[in-house]
């Protein structure tokens, strides 16, 4: 099978790129629906529920990671041999 050709500092910068804004747009609207709401209060358990709920989805996210880059270690994405 051929290999996909690395892309160039000019690709490597608009993904880059891409990335960041997607990032900034979303912790833009996620201010603006925030401070949108006006005076709401957030009792201790909806802190709770938050902090754990951003906890929880990273060590998913962390995991899931690690697994990618052992699998890719161990050669197990590679195909086996036909006996």
């Amino acid at each position: 099978m051929a290999k996909s050709p690395k892309p160039g500092l000019l690709g490597s910068l608009a993904i880059g790129g891409a990335a960041i804004a997607a990032l900034l747009a979303v912790g833009f609207l996620s201010y603006r629906s925030w401070t949108g709401l006006g005076d709401v209060e957030m009792s201790l358990h909806g802190w709770i529920a938050i902090t754990l709920g951003t906890v929880v989805t990273l060590a998913v996210g962390g995991g899931l990671m690690f697994l990618v880059f052992y699998s890719s270690r161990k050669n197990y994405d590679d195909p086996g041999e036909n006996p």
